[in-house]
């Protein structure tokens, strides 16, 4: 089999809130994904999908990710996309660097070669547990009495794991937590995610504030040393994010006994290929996940519900179903959540044929 093309779209997916914002005042209303399709001279194709959150979360931006594939894009035709490891080593040779540029791609190569063998990528990336995933419903930052009847309303629709957005005044934060706290049932999670957004004394105060809560505290500070001293100085379970970029942080991580949770974000590792490597890590070292991506629509959420079904279900602390935050569907397929879970699809591949008439004209075609 061989590519015979690649072809890139260019989506804006608005927020059903209208407004999603973070630590240290960042906030994205629309966001703009590309999506990857590859044809192949076998009449099968995948589809890709990469949405950054904004140009200021990760060293990730929207318009890089199709700078960075018109730069690969032309060297792949020809080449087998069902020969996985062998596509990536001459992505990262062709390109230095910037794994979010090859997520979508290895992803539509996932897709293909699941199609080609006729089954679903999850039975490819290990099988599927259970009958389905949880997830977790980020709560946008906002004033504490809001951010709380935010937690109350998701619970109302079936959500039992709370992602709430700090990372701001510590004073506020500390209130944040605490009454969303009061919003919570047994059984329920609540993790506390600061996005890097606090400074190691800010950090150490919110979390001695909120000893007695049961909460989870997610990447306080922007480097893995500073995270790691605030880590040292609390009880409260720890979760890392921003700083898990490879199976060596990983490796870290285990060593340093840094986090007992780590989220594995598709396309800031690179695709399929190297989030399920970092996956069975996770797996071998005994540490929980969240399976997840930066942001995305449809697609983006099928290759999550692929990964996390994937996974051992005692492992997988959470995952997210980004296509119910956004307004615009781009695929038919895609997993749907049900009272706080999704399954992902039986279909070959990802089981998601994409909306031609959303994605409208492609910004690219390299034959």
């Amino acid at each position: 089999m061989k590519i015979t093309s690649i072809t890139v779209y260019q989506v804006d997916l608005p927020l059903h809130e209208g407004n999603y914002a973070w630590s240290e005042g960042k906030s994205v209303s629309v966001f703009d994904s590309t999506v990857v399709r590859i044809e192949t001279d076998e009449g099968i194709t995948g589809h890709g999908e990469v949405c950054p959150l904004g140009p200021v979360y990760l060293p990730a931006y929207a318009a890089g990710v199709r700078t960075g594939v018109a730069e690969l894009a032309p060297q792949l035709i020809g080449d087998d996309p069902t020969e996985l490891a062998k596509l990536n080593r001459k992505m990262d040779t062709l390109l230095k660097g910037h794994p979010y540029v090859k997520s979508a791609i290895d992803v539509a190569c996932w897709d293909i070669l699941g199609q080609a063998a006729g089954m679903p990528v999850c039975t490819l990336l290990g099988g599927r547990f259970g009958d389905d995933v949880v997830l977790y419903r980020a709560i946008s930052q906002r004033p504490p009495a809001e951010m709380a009847e935010n937690v109350a309303m998701y619970r109302g629709e079936g959500y039992r794991r709370f992602q709430l957005k700090v990372g701001g005044d510590p004073n506020e934060d500390i209130e944040r937590i605490r009454e969303a706290a009061e919003m919570l049932q047994p059984g329920d999670k609540l993790v506390a995610d600061a996005n890097t957004g606090w400074l190691k004394h800010e950090a150490l105060r919110v979390v001695n504030a909120v000893r007695a809560v049961d909460v989870y505290i997610e990447q306080p500070c922007a480097s893995y040393d500073d995270c790691r001293v605030v880590r040292e100085r609390t009880a409260l379970p720890f979760i890392l994010d921003e700083v898990i970029d490879s199976v060596g942080r990983i490796a870290a991580c285990a060593t340093d006994r840094a986090a007992d949770v780590v989220n594995l974000k598709i396309s800031k590792l690179g695709g399929l290929t190297k989030a399920r490597q970092a996956r069975d890590l996770c797996v071998s070292l005994g540490i929980a996940m969240t399976i997840e991506d930066s942001w995305g629509g449809d697609i983006v959420t099928a290759a999550i519900a692929h990964l996390a079904h994937s996974t051992p279900t005692e492992f997988l602390f959470s995952s997210t179903d980004f296509n119910s935050y956004v307004t615009k569907s781009i695929a038919d397929g895609a997993p749907q959540r049900i009272s706080g879970r999704m399954a992902a699809s039986t279909e070959p591949g990802l089981g998601v044929t994409p909306k031609l008439d959303v994605l409208g004209k492609p910004v690219a075609v390299y034959k």
